[in-house]
């Protein structure tokens, strides 16, 4: 069979002359339908068309069937030449974008971190991987999501209390994260898992519900931290973000009674504690001054004793030196002393006798008549 010249696949129609299936009427079937063309001639279309590309001539062989093989011209070999070049530069370069670092491979075996830009790995010598770097990932603790991955942990008060938190993270070396780790996100969950199930079994239940849970998780950010350090996975933990932490909901209802009970019980301690706080300084304060008022009257007494003491030597130092007049004058200011408040008018008996009366003589009670005044 010949070719046919409407392309490859063959035309319709009785363009180009050539033959036609084996079917009569005008190259139509037994069915009426145009034939299909044979696989020969597709083979020998290819053939012509490779041969006028590569710059061949179109000789044909001894028999005039176009036999004879493609020629090759210089042209030809460097359009070639060019042709795989592109390829190998096409497979050699790569782009590493801003939130990306490139892992190059030299034979299979680490060779070098690709910065963010235009990177050129020559193939087939050396290979790359690209890895989310400093983009962050977020690895969810206690959601329920899987059958595993409760969050309920026990405490070291016996109590079961329902965790659920955030790790997020990013990379910090590309290579320890590339080779180390087969699955990196399971490998921070169950170690993040475990180190709050860690600090969670060294605390008490009310602490984590009510004011323990920042520090919590400052605690489990460092303890995941060292875990993936140990495991060299190339890791870094950016923050913790500790969502709930709230009593399993088969129990909720009495955990809260009892939540409500215990501060009672608080406030009420609280408030014993206050009035006693109150009665014992009250005491302390009554106790204190019934002292000061002791050692005031001490005090006191010490005094009175030294300054009687004291008048007593001096009088006695007087009554040496004169004895009679000493004698008189503590005559005198004893009588001033005793006599001093009564209202008392003494008469000189000799005097009235000298005068030749009677022993009584009228007087004018002015300091009567001056208590009147006053009075009125």
């Amino acid at each position: 069979m010949s070719g046919n010249n409407g392309g490859p696949w063959g035309g319709g129609g009785n363009r180009g002359g050539g033959n036609r299936g084996s079917g009569e009427g005008g190259g139509r079937g037994p069915s009426g339908q145009s034939g299909i063309p044979e696989i020969d001639d597709i083979v020998k279309k290819g053939q012509e068309q490779l041969r006028v590309l590569m710059g061949g001539g179109g000789g044909k062989g001894p028999n005039g069937s176009g036999s004879g093989g493609p020629g090759f011209s210089k042209r030809g070999v460097l359009l070639g030449m060019v042709g795989l070049a592109l390829l190998w530069l096409v497979a050699s370069v790569y782009r590493v974008e801003e939130n990306e670092r490139s892992v190059e491979l030299l034979f299979g075996e680490y060779y070098r971190i690709g910065q963010p830009g235009l990177r050129l790995a020559p193939w087939p010598v050396v290979s790359h991987e690209i890895v989310l770097a400093t983009s962050e990932r977020t690895t969810e603790v206690g959601t329920g999501r899987t059958a595993i991955d409760t969050g309920l942990m026990l405490t070291r008060d016996e109590a079961v209390v329902d965790i659920e938190f955030q790790v997020v993270w990013n990379v910090a070396d590309p290579a320890r994260f590339l080779f180390n780790l087969a699955d990196p996100r399971e490998t921070v969950r169950a170690a993040s898992e475990s180190a709050m199930r860690d600090i969670i079994a060294r605390s008490e239940l009310s602490p984590i519900l009510n004011r323990d849970r920042g520090s919590i998780a400052a605690d489990l950010l460092s303890a995941v931290q060292d875990l993936l350090d140990s495991y060299d996975s190339g890791i870094n933990v950016i923050r913790v973000n500790f969502d709930k932490a709230d009593p399993p909901e088969q129990v909720i209802s009495a955990f809260r009674d009892v939540q409500t009970a215990r501060q009672e019980r608080d406030r009420l301690e609280r408030e014993a504690d206050a009035y006693a706080n109150r009665v014992l300084a009250q005491a302390r304060g009554q106790a204190a001054q019934v002292q000061e008022e002791a050692e005031a009257y001490r005090a006191e007494v010490i005094n009175n004793a030294q300054g009687e003491a004291s008048r007593f030597v001096s009088v006695y130092t007087e009554y040496v030196n004169a004895p009679e007049v000493t004698r008189k004058r503590m005559y005198l200011e004893t009588m001033e002393r005793v006599l001093g408040d009564m209202n008392l008018t003494i008469l000189d008996n000799v005097t009235a006798t000298e005068g030749g009366g009677s022993g009584v003589l009228p007087y004018l009670p002015l300091d009567q008549l001056t208590r009147t005044r006053s009075a009125n």
